[in-house]
């Protein structure tokens, strides 16, 4: 028999969530009442528990476990109606959401750090998702960080754990849980979207591909959807079952992190097409033989030929970048005839649009893409929308990528991220560009006349929202661009991140080495924000 328990507790300082939830390190997560007093304040943030619907899982990395059952006690005790939970704890976040969207729930809670290390020395997180299925907006994470302010006891259910390890339903108190298939949902769901006959077919010609899941959640997704449903031969899917450490990686699909890929793909050996997602699920990586597509080029290409997917066949109502992506899919949606909306970081803020209709696809160079199928980043769609597109031309991913920048231009683009940076000196990095954004309109910066300058702020066109200090902006003669951006995704130090622009319409001058054609814009950024002076670093730690 469960009894109902109440423990008196203390705020925890630092409970603020992000743009995708709390992420801190896993010991921290672990320590007394950590994991407690922050879904106390989710329940209390969003008006109790009590006879809601909610979806509950993760991606498989170390602590998910247990973490999921304390959250089951705490749903049980505070009288939440039914609780949806992925078999084992695994639901990849945009399933989560498609599962929150289709069962007409209330919300969920999804347990990842999304491309961040797993493990008990690495990093977890919990964030809270909204009826629509996407991020939680900042109206509600603020009265989720109120109320971790001002905790000062948590009810929780004395049980045994509830297995997790079968399909099927189990009650908790009052509550039933209800164990489901992770994948059969989504995967019906991607079946509506595309026409797999065609790309069913396609494959089977000897169109050839590897596909990545990074001992991630989407391992189990992938094996369905790619090699039994699609019929990719078995092995095409690399790194299929998700570990709690991601197999001791970095599940970050981008050419450091996914190195291994990017290796066979730039090989004699490669197979047609190569593709990656991160920790949750939620981004991609897109590879041809021979070729790396960045995120941003990924998102132009995906909007430029939609069409060509059954789901997009009627056009698309818009589209949406985040601010520090490149203006490639501007171009394309000018050509289009229509809207393209810019945004800060943070999928959330793309739930607005998506829910007034305003637009179809999103994307964010940080390899998130995804559309209004979902309210989160969706990477095996994104991979999915690729294998429609090439199955329908019959091109490889080289040659669609050269037939778009020759129709629509290329932006060369790269974002140099120096993370673990002293917080202090990053901020006072940022303060000092503040200081000097008036001036700098007419001025030469390594050569390169700047044409404007700000902080990029955002008004939302549905809610009125504003949100400001997203990011600097500066912009050059000729189309190209800087951007600078303290993130928010990391649980050390700060990450500054730099995000580099040019814009190249001469067709002759289109396959240069992305780094090189930015050599000038580089200098600029260097040059005007004093980095190496400022951080002490020579270089970035990556670049994409």
């Amino acid at each position: 028999m469960s009894e109902i328990i109440t423990v008196e507790t203390t705020p925890i300082e630092g409970q603020k969530p992000g743009t995708s939830g709390l992420r801190k390190k896993t010991r921290t997560f672990m320590k007394p009442h950590y994991v407690e007093n922050f879904v106390q304040a989710i329940f209390d943030g969003i008006g109790g528990a009590e006879g809601k619907t909610l979806v509950l899982g993760g991606d498989g990395r170390y602590f998910n476990d247990r973490a999921i059952q304390v959250i089951l006690r705490m749903a049980a005790a505070q009288g939440a109606a039914r609780v949806i939970v992925g078999q084992g704890g695994i639901l990849s976040t945009p399933a989560a959401s498609n599962l929150i969207r289709t069962r007409g729930t209330d919300g969920g809670i999804i347990l990842s750090a999304s491309h961040n290390p797993g493990g008990e020395d690495e990093d977890f997180g919990i964030k809270y998702n909204t009826a629509n299925g996407g991020p939680a907006p900042e109206e509600v994470t603020n009265r989720i960080f109120e109320a971790s302010r001002a905790v000062t006891a948590y009810r929780i259910a004395e049980s045994q754990d509830i297995d997790l390890a079968e399909i099927g339903t189990h009650r908790l108190i009052e509550t039933e849980i209800e164990v489901v298939d992770p994948v059969e949902d989504y995967a019906a769901l991607m079946e509506r979207l595309f026409d797999f006959d065609r790309i069913r077919e396609f494959l089977a010609s000897g169109f050839t591909l590897r596909f990545d899941a990074m001992h991630a959640v989407t391992g189990p997704y992938a094996k369905e959807i790619l090699e039994a449903r699609l019929g990719a031969p078995e092995g095409s899917v690399l790194n299929a079952q998700p570990l709690p450490d991601f197999g001791g990686g970095h599940p970050d699909p981008n050419p450091i992190w996914a190195k291994p890929l990017l290796d066979l793909m730039m090989s004699q050996d490669a197979p047609d097409f190569g593709a990656a997602s991160d920790g949750d699920g939620d981004r991609n990586m897109i590879l041809g033989r021979g070729i790396y597509v960045t995120p941003s080029d990924s998102l132009a290409v995906l909007v430029a030929n939609a069409h060509l997917a059954p789901a997009y066949a009627g056009g698309l109502k818009g589209a949406a970048r985040s601010m520090p992506t490149s203006r490639a899919v501007d171009r394309v949606a000018g050509k289009l005839g229509i809207d393209c909306y810019e945004t800060p970081t943070g999928w959330k803020f793309f739930g607005n649009l998506l829910d007034a209709g305003r637009v179809t696809i999103c994307g964010e160079e940080s390899a998130g893409t995804g559309s209004d199928h979902v309210r989160e980043k969706d990477g095996l769609w994104a991979v999915l929308l690729w294998l429609n597109i090439l199955a329908e031309t019959g091109k490889g991913v080289k040659e669609l990528l050269a037939d778009h920048w020759r129709s629509f231009g290329r932006n060369y683009y790269s974002r140099h991220d120096y993370e673990g940076v002293d917080a202090e000196a990053a901020s006072g990095l940022m303060e000092a560009l503040r200081g000097r954004l008036a001036d700098l309109p007419g001025t030469l910066i390594a050569d390169r006349k700047v044409t404007a300058a700000d902080e990029f702020a955002y008004d939302d066109p549905v809610d009125g929202s504003r949100a400001e200090q997203q990011g600097i902006r500066i912009e050059f003669e000729g189309g190209g661009r800087i951007v600078y951006r303290l993130s928010g995704t990391g649980t050390s130090g700060a990450t500054l991140r730099v995000y580099l622009e040019d814009v190249e319409e001469e067709p002759a001058a289109m396959d240069r080495d992305a780094q090189e054609a930015l050599a000038d814009i580089i200098a600029a950024a260097d040059q005007l924000a004093g980095i190496a002076e400022r951080t002490g670093r020579a270089g970035p730690d990556v670049k994409t």
